[in-house]
């Protein structure tokens, strides 16, 4: 009988990563009913970590208040682990871009705020481990927000505290730690992110990621230099600068805040999802491991969930296959060295609505033909 293991990550707005293995698995067993299918939900920090680590560890998702990146209160997310000891957050369901109208993206006005909310419910659950998965942010605050939340005062030359965003952070020039939750003291927060980029120059958040999030030329040179500022600001209690600490500038700098005033570390977003769900052991028991994602492209070779899987199923000679919708022009170069066969839902030109509502479909006659080719691989083999 053979092993196989689905590791795919979900397919953005359209299925999650169960619902998405669950379609494959359905048209595998109709062609291959002996089949031992296990369906392990993966993700690399991004969108689908909370179901992926919940569904692993038979915990359960929370819901609770926040603000949204404009202050506003929206209803939120979080998941915790089985045995109430880990808590996993998506920063995008607080302070996403995708929580914001187009003419409301601007990181000028934008705050992490509800971030460190999201902290704070899952502390209140008992947990003493975090995982931040920080993919889709709308801010470029240097993490201020989450500061702010969880108890540190930001203090003008008045000695007024302010409410933190990406263009008030020059306007900072002490901080009062005095209230910083205690609880952060005795909690491990993994930050999951798949970028290296520091916090402050022309690779850093303001440059690289402000355009993305409806920042101006004109907005980016302010927000560098208030990062600038704002980094010098909150680094005094160290002996040395965060501004060119490698993976400070992921999610508009959030990291920064974390690593001053937590016992926070900066983490691969799939290394780490892939420790927690111990999945290595078990792909060195799979005969057969199956990924995938909505699209394959460029980004994906730089630690997405998919390429990730397929390095850890290579590093014990498994063979990898991998299912998405569409597949990108520049990621031909390199996808078919690392996935042994590929299969995609739909060829351009094609309509994205229509391609989204027929992908359950779409995902079971591509299990069908996976069980074809395992039924010839296996025919091949008694000749």
């Amino acid at each position: 009988m053979k092993k196989v293991i689905i590791a795919s990550d979900s397919f953005k707005h359209s299925l999650s990563s169960t619902e998405a293995g669950k379609y494959l698995k359905q048209g595998m067993l109709e062609k291959i009913p002996s089949l031992d299918i296990n369906i392990i939900p993966v993700a690399d920090g991004g969108e689908g970590t909370i179901e992926a680590l919940v569904d692993a560890t038979n915990g359960q998702i929370k819901n609770c208040t926040v603000s949204d990146p404009l202050g506003r209160k929206i209803d939120a997310v979080f998941g915790v682990s089985g045995d109430k000891e880990t808590g996993f957050i998506e920063m995008a369901k607080a302070s996403g871009l995708e929580l914001l109208k187009e003419k409301d993206r601007n990181p000028l006005r934008t705050s992490t705020y509800g971030t460190g909310e999201l902290i704070k419910a899952v502390l209140d659950q008992g947990c003493n481990t975090i995982i931040l998965g920080i993919g889709g942010s709308a801010t470029v605050d240097g993490g201020a927000g989450v500061a702010a939340a969880l108890g540190i005062r930001f203090l003008n030359k008045s000695g007024d505290a302010i409410y933190p965003v990406g263009g008030n952070l020059n306007q900072i020039t002490s901080y009062d730690s005095s209230a910083l939750d205690k609880r952060l003291l005795k909690t491990n927060i993994l930050i999951a992110s798949d970028v290296d980029n520091p916090l402050t120059g022309q690779n850093g958040a303001a440059a690289v990621y402000g355009p993305q999030k409806g920042a101006s030329p004109k907005d980016i040179h302010q927000l560098e230099q208030n990062l600038c500022h704002f980094a010098q600001i909150i680094t005094k209690q160290k002996d040395e600068s965060l501004v060119n600490t490698p993976g400070t500038g992921a999610a508009g700098g959030l990291p920064a805040s974390l690593l001053t005033f937590t016992h926070a570390q900066i983490k691969n977003g799939f290394s780490t999802v892939a420790d927690f769900l111990n999945l290595e052991d078990k792909f060195e028991m799979a005969d057969l491991i199956i990924t995938g994602e909505g699209k394959i492209d460029a980004q994906t070779q730089y630690g997405k969930a998919p390429f990730g899987v397929a390095r850890l199923a290579k590093k014990h000679k498994k063979q990898v296959i991998a299912v998405t919708g569409s597949l990108e022009k520049e990621a031909e170069i390199f996808a078919p060295e690392v996935f042994d066969k590929i299969f995609t839902l739909a060829t351009p030109p094609f309509n994205l609505q229509k391609m989204i509502q027929q992908t359950p479909e779409a995902l079971i006659k591509t299990g069908r033909k996976i069980g074809n080719l395992i039924k010839q691989e296996s025919d091949q083999k008694q000749l």
